[in-house]
């Protein structure tokens, strides 16, 4: 479950993401009672298998078992508000009723890594890039979005406003730009690199994770609600 909403006295709007349908809105009735056979269940970050019933607009969720439920360890502060600055890129980014499995398996890696983790705001750009790849819009890590050619000097910098990263021949001087040296575009390429091929990298180094938020913000249209509020 990525969140959910009051909806009357003891019912609740919760927006879920799916292997078969993507992300979707249903009703769960009751849940909001003490006695209700699905609370504790639609918690944020379960993982469950629903029965639903069709609604006149939406689906109603009728029964619910977990499969897996990192609620305990998603409770403690800073892994919760990772968790939802997750749930809120997930949510942004994902059009409602399109079944996307790669962005599915990431986001239940991602939850269980958080859940895992002493230090899980490191987490966050590898997570994005790899959504940003799932979704089709990573920008090449290896050569200037620009012009196409590879970077000079082994030097790049973030643009925000071309959604990538350029060389020194496309760069506007006048322009405060966050720079890359060798060792940043090194780690950059590890962090795209999938999970369990060669070179994969887990953690980004200051200058990538600040290039790497300004792709997303890029992309959004707004820095994340949830990143405002860390």
């Amino acid at each position: 479950m990525l969140r959910a909403r009051p909806l009357g006295e003891a019912d609740r709007i919760v927006t879920l993401f799916s292997t078969e349908s993507g992300k979707l809105d249903a009703v769960a009735k009751g849940v909001r009672r003490a006695k209700s056979h699905l609370a504790g269940r639609l918690e944020f970050g379960n993982e469950c298998e629903l029965q639903m019933h069709r609604g006149r607009s939406l689906d109603v969720i009728v029964h619910a078992d977990i499969v897996n439920a990192p609620w305990q360890s998603l409770v403690e502060p800073e892994r919760f508000a990772v968790a939802q600055l997750v749930a809120e890129l997930i949510d942004a980014f994902c059009e409602p009723g399109l079944a996307l499995p790669d962005v599915y398996a990431l986001l239940s890696g991602m939850l269980s890594a958080i859940a895992a983790s002493n230090t899980p705001r490191a987490l966050v750009p590898r997570f994005s890039l790899r959504l940003l790849s799932a979704l089709g819009i990573e920008p090449p890590v290896d050569a200037c979005v620009r012009c196409g050619l590879a970077f000079e000097d082994e030097h790049a910098w973030v643009d925000g406003e071309a959604g990538g990263f350029i060389c020194s021949r496309c760069r506007e001087r006048w322009r405060d730009l966050i720079e890359l040296d060798a060792a940043d575009l090194r780690n950059l390429a590890e962090l795209a690199t999938p999970r369990g091929q060669r070179g994969a990298g887990l953690m980004a180094r200051p200058h990538v994770a600040q290039a790497v938020d300004a792709l997303i913000v890029h992309h959004l249209g707004r820095r994340p609600k949830a990143a405002l509020q860390q």
